[in-house]
């Protein structure tokens, strides 16, 4: 066995698990970003294997597939165990999740509350709330997914959740070092290149890429990859645990980190709350709630904590397989 000798951005259709996936091929690139948040720095060079990478993120369509043929029940969908969250109200142990509501006017942006609320019976079939649904939704990423319903898919399909390092050097297309996943211009010639948010956060969305929520997953167009939805639409888990920044660049070319794997899991809780001890891995890529007065959040480099135990209207995933090919 061994590596077939393809190009980067062939589509793979080898077998069920492994149709719909792009080939990444692997090298040295710039990881991070010196230029926007902290946790972003500093910047170093990486260097990852070739793997290959679903060209979307999992749809609805998708995890129906998973959910029917496993009788899976996600982590939204469950009654939270007392025993887990200390000093819970009990009326709040309920099933459900976080979903975005727009409030009408501005709003304090460091309260999360204020546009964010634990809706009972909120999961990845009623995205909304209890009275909403998927219907007409089959091509829209799967949404309220949780970092063990993420594992489970991708057990099931055979694959892996990448390493930020591997998500990162794949959206990046091969343009090492630029701003976002298609050049260093958000909008070139005016163009959206992605689901992101314009307007006034949280209160005015002007919808001017076309979608008020989460967008079809081919609707925007593909990096130098072959990948769609790198930027934007949902945030994406990966396998790492969150650290507060990155590791120093490596002093020699002959000690850049191979494959690497971020932080770990004591390190990767949230200090701001002590009694409640939840690790936390890093999400990339932004979402449809990323706006340039808010969340400049859709780019390569930008990374985002989030505990292990939530899901919320805007977090989905896609797989990757480090498996070799047949040739």
């Amino acid at each position: 066995m061994h590596d077939v000798g393809v190009a980067a951005g062939v589509p793979l259709s080898d077998g069920p698990s492994q149709r719909g996936m792009i080939w990444i091929p692997g090298g040295i690139f710039r990881m991070g970003s010196d230029r926007h948040y902290a946790e972003e720095a500093p910047v170093h060079r990486v260097s990852v294997s070739g793997f290959w990478m679903d060209r979307t993120p999992v749809t609805n369509r998708d995890f129906r597939k998973f959910v029917n043929a496993t009788g899976y029940v996600t982590f939204a969908e469950t009654r939270p165990d007392a025993k887990d969250y200390p000093g819970a109200l009990p009326h709040m142990l309920k099933a459900g999740s976080l979903v975005f509501t727009p409030p009408k006017c501005p709003v304090d942006l460091r309260g999360w509350s204020q546009c964010w609320s634990f809706k009972f019976g909120a999961n990845w079939r009623r995205p909304y709330g209890s009275r909403s649904s998927i219907s007409g939704l089959d091509d829209h990423p799967v949404v309220h997914i949780a970092y063990r319903d993420a594992e489970a898919y991708a057990a099931w399909a055979g694959k892996d959740l990448p390493t930020e390092a591997e998500w990162e050097f794949a959206a990046r297309g091969g343009l090492d070092g630029a701003e976002f996943a298609w050049g260093d211009e958000q909008l070139p010639g005016g163009r959206h290149m992605a689901n992101t948010w314009q307007g006034n956060f949280p209160h005015q969305n002007l919808v001017a890429d076309g979608f008020e929520r989460t967008s079809p997953v081919t609707a925007f167009p593909v990096n130098g990859y072959g990948l769609h939805d790198m930027i934007g639409n949902v945030w994406e888990w990966t396998a790492d645990w969150y650290s507060q920044k990155h590791d120093a660049d490596a002093p020699k070319a002959c000690c850049i980190p191979q494959n690497p794997r971020g932080g770990s899991e004591g390190a990767s809780y949230d200090s701001r709350q002590p009694n409640l001890r939840i690790p936390r891995k890093v999400l990339k890529g932004g979402s449809h709630l990323c706006a340039p007065s808010y969340c400049r959040r859709y780019r390569p480099a930008a990374r985002h904590a989030e505990p292990i135990d939530t899901s919320t209207s805007h977090v989905g995933f896609r797989c990757i397989t480090r498996k070799r090919i047949r040739s």
